[in-house]
């Protein structure tokens, strides 16, 4: 593997005579816009894919070899991220093209060396775009501490969303923010807040050595990409214990089993004491799905808001997950202590509403019984 690649070089046989370079792919994300052009799909054997309005468009071009496939991916990752594939076998980094910025993982194959590159929009939507069910949002941008958890599965728009809300605080608080991320996403630019945006494999070795530092430079609120072991999640629930505004994330498909998850990553004699942390820090947990429009015209977010009041988080700390859902089923007023929402509620009001389809709703649902419950309610 040879790290000496330029992106302007003309690499890939396109067709008739044409040949184009990483330079030239990546321009063509601009040309179309993010909205229809989410990804690129680069492997040896085939031809490169663009995923455009959902579906994968093959180039009409030459199949990708394995130098060709070097010439496109590694002026992508620089010198230090190719030594990691070859050591890891994998690596997520980021590039900043034009007015984009593009989310990279390069990794190999059965044929060799492959490689996912997302668009990521530079505009970064205000909360009110974003579709929250209701009024939490405003609530968690005056916080000044606890954790505000964003759970669901990869592409659900959790980064987004914390984007959308940390850009609110930067527009009207003037506050110290940092962010670990892996690899950073949405550069947030310096409005009345200061941001650094750290970069997990170039800023910093792990999430763990960076939230250690980040406690000696006075943050006021901390964005940490994922929770992915026990040592980030412990270090994460003492900074919003102490006095910080933590936002982060998980890969769980609701709230109540974001809790379970969060407890899994501790041996069973420390989960009193992980329960007593959550029940003292935890603010509110937003689980977030994407689900096609009834028109075709994109997705729409349906989510579940869990807001840790009183009662709830002493449903955490005696150890009763389990009473959590009925909680969030019933407490639904737009007031400070309530403003809960099942996802199985969203996605009826999206039906009722005329948004989303029935049988859409049906397949998205955590549990099509509470689904069917909530359809029959006003």
């Amino acid at each position: 593997m040879e790290p000496s690649r330029k992106i302007d070089e003309k690499c890939y046989p396109a067709g008739e005579g044409a040949f184009l370079s990483m330079h030239d792919m990546l321009a063509y994300f601009e040309k179309m816009g993010v909205m229809r052009v989410s990804d690129l799909h680069i492997k040896i054997g085939t031809p490169p894919a663009y995923r455009i309005d959902g579906d994968l468009v093959r180039l009409k071009g030459d199949v990708v070899t394995e130098s060709i496939a070097e010439g496109l991916i590694f002026p992508l990752l620089g010198p230090k991220n190719i030594e990691a594939l070859k050591r890891d076998m994998a690596v997520d980094c980021s590039y900043k093209y034009g007015t984009l910025q593009f989310r990279i993982n390069a990794f190999m194959d059965s044929d060799g060396l492959a490689a996912a590159v997302r668009a990521l929009g530079t505009e970064i939507p205000a909360p009110e775009k974003i579709g929250f069910p209701n009024t939490a949002w405003q609530d968690i941008v005056r916080r000044k501490q606890g954790l505000i958890l964003f759970t669901g599965i990869t592409g659900a728009g959790k980064s987004t969303t914390i984007a959308s809300l940390i850009n609110r605080i930067n527009e009207n608080r003037a506050c110290r923010v940092i962010t670990l991320e892996d690899p950073v996403e949405y550069i947030f630019p310096q409005k009345n807040s200061m941001i650094s945006q750290r970069e997990v494999g170039r800023d910093v070795d792990t999430f763990a050595h960076g939230l250690r530092s980040m406690m000696r430079e006075d943050p006021d609120i901390i964005f940490v990409g994922e929770m992915r072991d026990a040592e980030t999640v412990s270090l994460t629930l003492t900074a919003a214990e102490t006095g910080h505004l933590v936002f982060s994330t998980l890969h769980t498909r609701d709230a109540v089993g974001s809790i379970t998850r969060i407890l899994d990553f501790f041996p069973h004699q420390k989960q009193d004491e992980v329960r007593n942390q959550l029940s003292l820090g935890l603010r509110y947990i937003i689980s977030q799905k994407l689900i096609p429009r009834k028109d075709g015209s994109g997705r729409v977010v349906a989510m579940e808001i869990l807001n840790s009041n009183y009662a709830l988080a002493n449903l955490i700390r005696k150890g009763k997950i389990e009473q959590m859902y009925s909680q969030m089923q019933v407490k639904t007023k737009d007031q400070p202590d309530e403003r809960m929402i099942t996802m199985e509620r969203h996605l009826a009001e999206l039906v009722k509403n005329g948004v989303i389809d029935l049988l859409e709703a049906q397949k998205w649902a955590n549990d099509l019984k509470s689904f069917q419950d909530a359809m029959k309610n006003d």
